[in-house]
């Protein structure tokens, strides 16, 4: 606005009296030094280097892997793909960038709920940030509208079908506004290759087209090479600079268990996290209800998520998830993008993912704050025959199919289940020094098995996949051996085989435990497509032969026949606390600031977390800050929060000793 003036008095001055003229100049005295201080101000913000604004902005020491790598990118406006894990920090590597750059950047998001909650976080942080969408009251828009003409504002969040509207080009084509920065969030989505892919990002690159001086950033947590590469050519990147990060979780303990009864084996696995914060992932609606309301019979605080619930619904029990008023969320894949929330302390899966991507970025929603979380997944052979159905006439089943297939492969490996996710996306896993077994994965944390006879079992196991026509998946062949009389079975005559029934001896669980072996051993090969087991060679001659079979398999001997519960090893992922279970002040501090937190928050209509998550609320109970300088060096502690809330936390510290 002083430019404008300034330029307005310029071209009227020489039309004006003298005297006019005279008390002019003084008026362009005073528009020089508001010019001069914008300009100067521009230069001091630009002066200011990324690791200052981490520190007073953010209130954090020091940058995560990669970060300063991608903030420096863009900085110098080098177009860049960064793929990094969920809660790797991706949000900073533009938002310290949008406060350095003069002009404005554009963060295209692929959910409403996103949006709302990462420009809550940032308003709290002091940084001028809008979204536009739908959701928005016309004088909203109309209001953030103005603010971005006026160049108030550094960070503007969009979807990519609202980006690719007229009213919002035209926004940004505005006399004042320089776009000087475009995010494509979850890029992957804009890859035929990935796992959710969708349309609308496809338009993104002729948005971009729009302000070629703009560079270019894409971030995403699940890329594999070929998707990697399908971005850059759908975005049209030049010489991009490609970052990878590292794709392990050392806080994530992996965990999956052969479902068999499902919903006590959740609740075993519940009742041992009672109070923390989780979800729950189904593959239909209908588990979705059922399992919600076995919860809050179990006197569970659960909600449920999927799209038959109405968008008011969905909206309220997403904020009662986020702002800790209960503590399961039970959800179809619908739940979660969405989602900002650090202080999830697992994720279950109650039924098989479509794909390894798909698993990876749901189980990220876990411990975003680095503290230990866990993983859980319950997996049924009888999980891809669901899948299939949904996708066995699509054009692009081929891809589905080889994507199933990765999922399948880890749930039923053998061996360390953390470095089988970092070799599907291309990294070697190099364990660190605090990634002992037992908080690895629960492969990794089993007691080594001795080889033991296995010949009598495995022979009829061999003879039943050969006389049912080497046609069927493992869980038929098992059905056969247990001798079940499901309607497919006796249509193919399958009752009538000799080796029908002849596996009650062993429970359904074990028959599935010895398949793997072989598998692993090589006396059986199961096909890509449907899973279907044959006998090999190697199996053949054993079984003519009857030769000896050993394999390193624990049959459930303490399980329940009625239930057909697993029992499950009984060591588990070692808990690591924060603070000392002696340290009674720390523990008060703890829960004074829980519930003052949970007060502030209701009141400023905002989750928790926003004020500050549960990392940060552990420092200060360990550190004890007597002031403003002691509390600025608590994790999350910035100059803003600090100002706003410095005061009533040092008050419950105090009031705590």
């Amino acid at each position: 606005m002083e430019e404008m003036r300034y330029n307005w008095v310029l071209s009227t001055v020489k039309k004006l009296s003298l005297q006019t003229a005279g008390l002019i100049a003084a008026d362009l005295c005073y528009v020089d030094e508001c010019v001069e201080k914008k300009i100067v101000g521009q230069e001091d913000d630009m002066e200011r280097s990324p690791e200052e604004i981490l520190r007073t902005v953010f209130g954090y020491d020091s940058f995560r892997p990669l970060q300063r790598d991608v903030i420096q990118n863009v900085l110098d406006g080098r177009d860049t793909l960064a793929v990094m894990p969920t809660g790797g920090g991706k949000s900073l590597c533009y938002e310290i960038p949008a406060l350095l750059l003069g002009g404005l950047t554009v963060v295209v998001s692929p959910l409403i709920a996103l949006m709302q909650d990462q420009v809550a976080q940032l308003c709290e942080f002091g940084i001028p940030a809008v979204f536009l969408n739908s959701s928005m009251e016309w004088s909203d828009y109309l209001d953030a509208c103005r603010k971005i003409r006026s160049n108030e504002i550094k960070l503007l969040y969009v979807s990519p079908e609202g980006l690719n509207t007229s009213k919002v080009q035209d926004l940004l084509h505005s006399e004042h506004v320089t776009v000087d920065c475009i995010t494509i969030d979850e890029a992957h989505c804009i890859s035929q290759w990935g796992h959710d892919f969708r349309p609308d990002y496809l338009e993104i690159d002729s948005v971009r087209e729009q302000f070629p001086h703009a560079v270019c950033l894409a971030l995403t947590a699940t890329a594999t090479k070929p998707v990697r590469d399908d971005i850059i050519a759908q975005l049209h990147m030049e010489n991009p600079s490609v970052l990878v990060s590292s794709f392990n979780r050392p806080n994530l303990f992996l965990e999956v268990r052969r479902k068999s009864n499902a919903f006590a084996q959740v609740l075993e696995y519940l009742r041992s996290r009672k109070g923390q914060s989780g979800i729950i992932y189904c593959f239909s609606r209908k588990q979705v209800d059922d399992l919600t309301d076995g919860l809050l019979q179990a006197g569970f605080k659960a909600l449920n998520y999927h799209a038959g619930l109405s968008d008011e619904a969905r909206t309220s029990h997403q904020n009662d998830f986020i702002q800790d008023k209960v503590d399961i969320m039970v959800a179809t894949v619908a739940f979660g993008m969405g989602i900002n929330k650090p202080d999830v302390r697992f994720v279950i899966h109650y039924d098989l993912p479509r794909s390894i991507e798909q698993y990876y970025q749901e189980i990220g929603r876990a411990g975003r704050d680095g503290l230990p979380s866990s993983a859980l997944l319950l997996y049924s052979g009888a999980d891809a025959h669901k899948i299939r159905y949904f996708f066995s006439e699509k054009e692009d089943s081929e891809k589905d199919e080889r994507l199933l297939q990765g999922m399948l492969k880890y749930a039923e490996s053998r061996t360390c289940r953390r470095h089988f996710l970092m070799s599907y996306f291309g990294e070697i896993y190099n364990p660190l020094e605090n990634d002992s077994p037992e908080s690895c994965c629960d492969v990794c944390c089993r007691e080594p098995v001795a080889t033991r006879d296995a010949t009598v079992p495995s022979q009829k196991y061999l003879s039943c996949v050969l006389r049912t026509g080497e046609r069927y998946g493992a869980a038929y062949v098992i059905d056969v051996l247990m001798g079940s009389k499901n309607k497919r079975i006796r249509e193919n005559g399958d009752d009538k085989l000799s080796t029908w029934g002849i596996g009650r001896d062993l429970r359904k669980n074990d028959w599935f435990e010895l398949n793997s072996c072989l598998l692993d051993a090589g006396y059986i090969t199961k096909s890509q497509e449907h899973s279907v087991i044959s006998v090999t060679d190697y199996g053949r001659t054993a079984l003519k032969k009857r030769s000896p079979i050993s394999l390193p398999i624990q049959f459930d001997s303490s399980a329940s026949k009625e239930t057909g519960v697993m029992a499950f090893p009984k060591k588990s992922p070692k808990t690591v606390s924060v603070l000392d279970e002696n340290d009674s002040q720390g523990l008060r501090i703890v829960s004074d600031l829980r519930s003052w937190r949970r007060r502030i928050a209701e009141d400023m209509n905002v989750p928790p977390y926003v004020i500050f998550g549960d990392k940060t609320m552990m420092d200060i109970a360990s550190k004890k800050p007597h002031n403003i300088e002691e509390l600025l060096n608590c994790n999350g502690i910035g100059e803003n929060k600090a100002e706003k809330f410095g005061r009533a936390i040092l008050r419950i510290v105090e009031e705590a000793e």
